[in-house]
């Protein structure tokens, strides 16, 4: 198999050998650190829904407002994030660690432009983004100085993605767990201080969360930052020689299809949302908080996706198509087996968890409603997170992209559009959730199967 170029220029002997080169890495342990991290910061979300939810149904219902369009304005660093991944991967699979630093280095500098410019209309048109959920006045308000405050933080944000992302790929999941369980503490105390007030500092309500949210982005970044700079991870500065057009032209090749899928994902759920929002604030909160609860499944998937990225990159860097995909199928299947088990046993508690993090029946009733639908869903969302990842790892992000525009759009939007012309209840509209992850479990399934993806790195050089 012939081996694929990452760059015109500075390629050393093991980027152009046709010998193959060998992965020492195994799923479960690229996995289990990620899945920890991400069960911290679930956690801690849930911690912070519990704080948030002392001050009302209102409260929870500005949160998830500006989280949705916060990750929603991400979409481009997510795409960039999706391009780090492949090309880190596949470079250091080559054992090309020179080409791995040039990447993560210009992929930084790229991030923290988008930054910059994702900033400016967040803080101009928070107050029109957040009135289009047709949310109350209070409500509505609560989500714009949300958005507005942690706009500021974007710099920081795309500093955590871009170095997460390739330190993963490179097959470091443990120093993104240890920096996130740190940053993670300091949000949860953080929230709990500028929320109500407390010890000297001010009182400040939803905007409170939002600060802590950003402060504990930008703490995460300045210690990435400076391990990366002191050498004290496995990933090098790439230096002078970084930033060029042809390395560039494949973060963009890679990233945009992904970022596409971001941008159609992002506007599916806002779209979801403001469907829900129909109903009231009661089920729309419900939502944040079901959301928020299955979390705790759902980031075992998130681990399985990062673990099946890598090593299909990694595999594929190292020219063993046919190892990619049995490591592929492996992380799957070990993803939707521990994402079946967690969301069991959060069902079972479902009642007494929703009723500990907010005080108001009507959305406990909808929150237990919710999480039994989503919860059904955990299997498929397992494939859907795994394939997918393993599909981006291998540079073939254009079929995710469609994945999400059949199922997310086509199938759970249309379906909670007809239910509601209808006049169905709320929960009909939260059973759209089951035709989604269907569709795309199926379409991932196939995609993967196909072995289309062993060969997509070819176009992007």
């Amino acid at each position: 198999m012939k081996q694929q170029q990452f760059d015109n220029t500075d390629r050393p002997a093991a980027m152009t050998s046709a010998k193959p080169q060998t992965v020492n890495l195994k799923i479960w342990d690229l996995a289990w650190p990620a899945i920890v991290s991400n069960l911290l910061f679930a956690v801690i979300g849930l911690i912070s829904i519990k704080i948030i939810g002392s001050l009302g149904s209102e409260a929870v219902a500005a949160v998830a407002t500006g989280h949705r369009i916060f990750f929603g304005v991400q979409a481009v660093l997510m795409a960039l994030s999706t391009g780090t991944t492949a090309m880190v991967a596949r470079a250091w699979g080559a054992k090309n660690y020179e080409e791995a630093a040039k990447v993560t280095s210009a992929s930084l500098w790229l991030g923290n432009l988008v930054g910059v410019v994702l900033t400016v209309p967040c803080l101009i048109f928070a107050d029109a983004i957040a009135g289009m959920f047709g949310l109350n006045e209070n409500t509505t308000s609560n989500a714009a100085d949300f958005i507005r405050m942690l706009s500021i933080f974007n710099i920081a944000f795309a500093i955590n993605m871009v170095l997460g992302a390739a330190l993963r790929a490179a097959g470091d999941t443990k120093t993104p767990l240890w920096i996130g369980a740190i940053t993670n503490i300091i949000n949860v105390v953080l929230v709990y201080l500028l929320v109500f007030g407390l010890y000297g500092f001010p009182e400040m309500g939803v905007t409170g969360a939002a600060l802590a949210n950003g402060l504990s982005f930008t703490a995460s970044a300045v210690i990435l930052l400076a391990l990366w700079y002191g050498k004290r991870i496995r990933l090098a500065v790439g230096g002078k020689g970084s930033l060029t057009r042809a390395r560039l032209k494949q973060l963009y090749q890679i990233g945009y299809p992904a970022g596409l899928e971001q941008l159609v994902f992002q506007s599916g759920f806002i779209g979801f949302l403001l469907i829900i929002a129909h109903f009231g604030t009661a089920p729309y909160a419900a939502y944040g908080i079901g959301v928020q609860i299955l979390s705790l499944s759902m980031v075992v998937g998130f681990g399985f996706s990062v673990a099946g990225a890598t090593l299909v990159g990694q595999y594929l860097g190292a020219q063993q198509p046919e190892m990619a995909e049995r490591q592929g199928w492996k992380a799957t299947w070990f993803s939707i087996g521990s994402m079946m088990a967690m969301s069991i046993v959060i069902m079972v508690f479902a009642g007494d968890i929703a009723a500990y993090l907010i005080n108001d029946a009507q959305v406990v009733y909808y929150a237990v409603i919710f999480i039994y639908i989503l919860g059904i869903t955990q299997p498929l969302m397992g494939v859907e997170f795994t394939l997918s990842g393993c599909l981006r790892g291998a540079a073939d992000t254009r079929y995710p992209l469609l994945t999400t525009m059949v199922g997310l759009i086509g199938v759970r939007v249309g379906l909670a559009a007809l239910f509601t012309y209808l006049n169905f209840s709320v929960e009909w509209i939260f059973g759209a959730l089951l035709g989604d992850y269907l569709i795309k479990a199926l379409m991932l399934t196939h995609r993967f199967r196909s072995g289309r993806w062993k060969n997509k790195m070819k176009r992007y050089h």
